[in-house]
């Protein structure tokens, strides 16, 4: 009986593999978009994000907005030295909208790069706002005639056609999510997040259905219709949400919009992290908020184990032609997820039965974190 769910699960992986949505490369927009960049101590790995966010074409009516939000590190002077260097060197491909200037009010930032990239400084968040909401806020309403919106974390770099093929990509949506190709430390862990979209997660019936229980997004590069972004109540509408990329994709659902993910590891790199206590810290900071309860969660820990961490311990047993195939089908699940979104399918995905422990180890700890009012992130609790 385990392996008639192992055989579906990993028969949708392939399924959903296939149809997996991809931003076109060099493509071209005539749209006005607006690259939203917040920033909260990030000197350490902002400039090849912003140099990337600099050279990049095929959007002749783009503007980038960056915003400190409270860094005490000295984030807001390496933007200023990447801009600086950038306009030194040259004109780049996302010059300001033609016949536009970026206006010199205080209120709406700091022009930088000739402008090409604007400034802001970050205020305190309210009470019942969070630090990323509360900045991905003030961010859009710094850009009031955008028609796209592209978020994009301080960890992501693009490649130069990327926010083109990104908003090309969103025609026909009023949010998409097109997912990085991870690097950095955390190669037993980080794959699962898209081996967990196409294995658990009907994608394209999440694109069609209503259902805001049906949704999924990566805030690491989020495209958002302006008109999708506002009907949905923008990052107001999820002020308190740990997990605010999915929860302002429920949102859009809510208002009647329609969401997609897709494959973004042609177009993008995300460097998570860079140790095991940063990837612990950033995983149980909000792996808590993925479950409505730790009942449920502890429900879905123990499912995942049954059925990928457990069937090898039977392999020195009479059991083992069973335990070796349902071992082979979740590999199976892993390599053709590394496939499709530009992961390292061997020997990675050999581990998949250790992936999924340590996964499970994360859970307990975020819960044992969240218990104990020990969850912080940035210096700022959560």
């Amino acid at each position: 009986m385990l392996l008639v769910p192992l055989v579906l699960l990993t028969g949708h992986t392939i399924v959903n593999a296939l149809l997996l949505r991809r931003p076109p490369r060099d493509a071209v927009t005539e749209r006005r978009v607006a690259v939203l960049l917040p920033l909260r101590d990030e000197a350490d790995r902002v400039t090849p994000c912003l140099e990337a966010l600099l050279s990049q074409r095929g959007v002749p009516r783009l503007e980038i907005v960056v915003l400190d939000d409270g860094s005490a590190d000295g984030t807001a002077d390496v933007v200023r030295s990447v801009a600086a260097r950038s306009a030194a060197g040259g004109p780049v491909a996302a010059d300001p909208p033609a016949g536009e200037s970026v206006a010199a009010d205080p209120a709406a930032g700091e022009s930088v790069a000739g402008g090409k990239v604007r400034l802001l400084t970050g205020a305190t968040p309210p009470d019942g706002w969070l630090g990323k909401p509360h900045a991905c806020a003030q961010l859009a309403a710094a850009v009031p005639e955008a028609e796209v919106l592209v978020f994009v974390d301080a960890d992501v770099v693009l490649a130069p056609d990327a926010v083109a093929g990104g908003v090309v990509a969103a025609e026909g949506f009023e949010l998409l999510s097109p997912y990085p190709r991870i690097v950095g430390f955390g190669r037993l862990v980080q794959p699962l997040l898209q081996w967990s979209w196409l294995t658990f997660l009907p994608m394209r019936a999440m694109e069609r259905s209503p259902r805001t229980s049906l949704a999924a997004a990566g805030g690491q590069w989020l495209v958002v219709s302006r008109g999708g972004y506002d009907r949905a109540g923008g990052h107001a509408a999820v002020r308190g949400e740990v997990l605010e990329d999915i929860a302002l994709a429920r949102a859009v659902k809510r208002s009647g919009g329609r969401i997609a993910l897709a494959d973004g590891s042609a177009l993008a790199t995300c460097r998570m992290y860079d140790s095991w206590p940063a990837l612990v810290d950033g995983y149980t900071k909000s792996l808590w908020a993925s479950f409505p309860s730790a009942f449920g969660a502890a429900s879905v820990v123990v499912l995942l184990l049954l059925l990928y961490a457990v069937p090898p311990l039977f392999v020195p047993t009479p059991w083992w032609p069973l335990a070796v195939t349902a071992y082979l089908l979740g590999v199976a699940g892993r390599a053709v997820t590394a496939r499709a979104t530009g992961g390292r399918a061997f020997p990675d995905a050999l581990a998949h039965p250790a992936s999924i422990v340590v996964f499970a180890y994360l859970i307990a700890l975020s819960y044992q974190r969240r218990r104990r009012g020990a969850l912080t992130w940035r210096g700022r609790p959560v």
